[in-house]
């Protein structure tokens, strides 16, 4: 047991009333008021026209690729420092994932490797919001409309973000989001895909329900998946998203804290946030330079563990991994490797108290001044 998780969930409002709504209603399935109204309030939420709950945020990445017409032999453009979900998303249907690199001001998706990256062969591009900032979107859209190319933003961990004063979720041909255990807004497991496309929703729906044809039923025109939300998942969504403004403006209280404790330690980077973004403050970042820490972040990793401190390194570049090791890769990778060998998250989540945010900066401050003392 970790004095400090890494991440703790929070029902601390109407989710246990909407659940018991939810079971004493008998609509504990795929439909039910709970799955109308989240796709309903959170589609407003992104400003997008649709929203399809589904079973988690791998799944709503492999309905977006698929309804956007993703074929076998395809290629689709992926930074490599994401979740492995991104590219598996892909790959499910027979496409190969290109990798590029990340901007090293924003640890999204670069959109100056993009043009290098595209083929022939190039059918679209996946935009992941890193770590709750948003990918530079009016670049990546306006190269993918010279290649006439889709985008799918990968909002994975950051629901609320926002780019140039606009929400995360429709900027794109479509979105998509995971409810996981540890994301800020979670029903345990849980996704959505949003998007705006009349003829996109009709498809999305059909491949999120066996392939049915609405209009017929038990009749199956295509291969499609059981990808569903339930509604007691939704229910527990819908209570989150009525504690949104609390659960951000915490979360970004948390922010500003470890920020203040960490920013004058030598030899750690905090994240950077442009000027145009606005952060979704899933887990709070920080990078490690180890020739001026004086420690390497997994000898950080350690000492966080021996102090009771949980923590989560970034995500192993895809490219780097064995089943994408032969994909084509495009550039140095420097930058991802650079976050791959050297990234940190930090305990983050609404209930982790002001007093918690000082022990785990002060464990890592005096890491630090260990090695300062041995080095004089």
């Amino acid at each position: 047991m970790w004095k400090i998780p890494v991440a703790s969930v929070d029902v601390s409002g109407n989710e246990e009333e909407f659940v018991v709504e939810a079971i004493r209603s008998s609509w504990i399935s795929s439909s039910g008021a709970f799955i109308e109204r989240f796709e309903r309030e959170f589609g407003e939420m992104c400003d997008s026209k649709y929203t399809l709950s589904c079973a988690n945020g791998t799944v709503a990445l492999h309905l977006a690729v698929m309804g956007l017409g993703i074929r076998p032999g395809d290629e689709v453009i992926v930074p490599s420092m994401t979740y492995i979900a991104t590219a598996n998303a892909v790959a499910y249907c027979g496409a190969t994932p290109v990798f590029v690199d990340v901007d090293p001001e924003t640890w999204c998706l670069d959109p100056e490797a993009l043009e290098a990256a595209i083929t022939s062969k190039t059918r679209g591009i996946i935009a992941v919001h890193l770590l709750g900032h948003p990918a530079d979107m009016d670049r990546i859209n306006e190269i993918a409309a010279i290649h006439g190319v889709w985008v799918i933003e990968d909002a994975a961990e950051a629901p609320f973000a926002e780019y140039k004063g606009r929400p995360v979720g429709g900027l794109a041909d479509a979105a998509t989001f995971s409810f996981f255990g540890n994301k800020i807004f979670t029903s345990g497991e849980g996704g959505a895909v949003t998007f705006n496309g009349d003829q996109l929703n009709v498809r999305l729906k059909a491949l999120r329900g066996q392939g049915m044809d609405p209009n017929r039923r038990y009749y199956f025109p295509i291969i499609g998946y059981n990808y569903r939300l339930t509604n007691i998942a939704c229910a527990l969504l819908c209570a989150q998203l009525e504690r949104r403004e609390e659960i951000l403006s915490r979360r970004s209280g948390i922010f500003e804290q470890y920020s203040e404790q960490l920013s004058s330690i030598p030899g750690i980077h905090l994240q950077p946030v442009a000027s145009w973004a606005t952060l979704s403050p899933w887990m709070y970042s920080i990078v490690i330079q180890p020739d001026v820490f004086g420690h390497t972040r997994d000898e950080l990793i350690a000492h966080l563990a021996d102090a009771g401190i949980d923590s989560r390194p970034f995500f192993v570049p895809i490219h780097s991994l064995p089943p994408y090791r032969d994909c084509p890769v495009v550039g140095s990778m420097e930058h991802t490797n650079t976050l791959g060998q050297n990234g940190l998250m930090l305990p983050t989540y609404n209930h982790l108290a002001s007093e918690d945010i000082d022990f785990v900066a002060t464990t890592i401050r005096q890491m630090c001044r260990s090695q300062l003392r041995r080095a004089a």
